[in-house]
């Protein structure tokens, strides 16, 4: 046994305690192992560091070791209220009355009147019969389909899903059908291969967040109709976003009260705070509150959190202008980008991925920092092989200066690095 004594000295406290731990055999030989993993993710290149803000999250931020303010693109803040006034008066006054957390899980003593308001507004905001808010929408993704799904069940999921969902559907013992990426015959015919099963779920993202497309959702429905299947859809990037008001994939395609069930967040275009949830039919979430691990077992939401998610709803539904907003700006760097000959794949969606060669993504991210733009270099195995971008997020807080000076710095950076 290796037992070697440590000191630390509390500065801010003005003492000093001593630790004294033992190095095992057990460790040093998981110490070996967890090496050769970090080693192979830094050969691979996908080794991930982290960038220190020193600003409030906003269209311009200060970032650690940078001389300059920079232009922040890869946010998910898409309606610019991470830093919004009223959203942060709302905290504090929260924090004030309310206290800084619960200390407990909802259904002992962690529910206040503010978490119950919150719920019914999302209800309301998305023409639902009730809401269940959770710590984040992974929690909401990796206990929807274990409570709700049995190996009496199916569960059809779009390759491309999203992490959480990917997870949540291995906790589950549904039958599971992985189709192409909005392939719509490939998941038909999973459909025709589940016929048996009690309940068939299709599971699917609203936007996928690498690409910026968005899913069929006029195509999943009228499968779903055929096959007798149920919606299941994560609107994450599509909350805020798509649709005239910021309601989604639904009114993206005029087909409001199309899916099943929704889950989303408060962490993106909803002021970026904390928190997920599910909403949908009142059985559902009557279900989810009894059954559904991460919502019985982790802490309730800080009150000052839950206050800003209602004060951003509220922003929301009386500025629709914020989301025309985004629209326009979306659209402005697509257009200024295609007239420099420039690729962005994806839809119309303020996810805009800049397509470069697979050994040069990090380079021109680095150098576009250099330039005053904060963007973010993915490459293989994030994304598939030969298929490197560097993604763009708009903002309707990025002024159309701010967009021409990225699309500008893009084609600067191409030309030197790649041209």
């Amino acid at each position: 046994m290796f037992r070697p004594a440590v000191c630390r000295t509390l500065s801010n406290v003005g003492y000093t305690f001593k630790v004294e731990y033992v190095c095992s055999s057990a460790w040093a030989n998981a110490r070996d192992i967890i090496n050769v993993q970090l080693d192979a993710i830094r050969e691979a290149k996908t080794y991930k560091n982290e960038r220190i803000i020193i600003s409030k999250q906003d269209a311009r931020i200060r970032v650690a070791d940078t001389p300059q303010t920079v232009i922040n693109f890869c946010a998910n803040n898409y309606l610019g209220l991470s830093s919004n006034s009223q959203i942060i008066e709302a905290g504090k006054q929260a924090l004030e009355q309310y206290g800084a957390g619960l200390s407990s899980v909802r259904f002992i003593c962690g529910t206040q009147s503010l978490h119950k308001e919150l719920e019914k507004k999302i209800a309301q905001f998305h023409g639902r019969e009730d809401c269940i808010i959770y710590p984040s929408c992974f929690d909401a993704n990796a206990g929807l389909f274990e409570a709700l799904l049995t190996p009496e069940d199916a569960v059809l999921s779009d390759e491309l899903n999203h992490a959480s969902i990917i997870d949540g559907i291995r906790l589950c013992k549904a039958q599971k059908h992985r189709y192409k990426h909005r392939d719509m015959a490939d998941l038909e015919q999973k459909l025709q291969e589940s016929s048996s099963a009690r309940m068939r779920l299709i599971a699917t993202d609203g936007v996928f967040s690498m690409d910026g497309n968005i899913a069929p959702l006029p195509d999943i429905c009228n499968l779903a109709k055929k096959y007798n299947a149920m919606i299941f859809m994560d609107e994450c990037h599509s909350t805020g976003v798509l649709g005239k008001s910021g309601r989604g994939t639904e009114e993206h395609f005029d087909l409001n009260g199309s899916v099943d069930i929704i889950n989303s967040t408060l962490g993106k275009a909803l002021g970026g705070a904390a928190g997920g949830y599910t909403t949908g039919k009142s059985e559902l979430v009557s279900l989810l509150r009894q059954k559904s691990r991460p919502y019985l077992f982790s802490n309730a939401l800080p009150p000052a959190v839950v206050a800003c998610g209602i004060k951003a709803l509220e922003i929301i539904i009386e500025n629709p202008s914020l989301v025309e907003r985004l629209h326009k700006n979306t659209k402005i760097f697509r257009s200024s980008m295609k007239s420099k000959g420039l690729e962005t794949i994806g839809d119309d969606h303020p996810i805009c991925p800049v397509m470069v060669p697979e050994d040069k993504a990090v380079a021109i991210a680095n150098k576009m920092l250099d330039k005053g733009i904060y963007v973010i270099g993915f490459t293989y195995p994030v994304v598939p092989k030969n298929r490197a971008r560097v993604r763009v997020q708009i903002s309707s807080s990025h002024t159309e200066q701010d967009i021409l000076k990225a699309a500008e710095a893009f084609q600067s950076v191409i030309t030197e690095l790649v041209h």
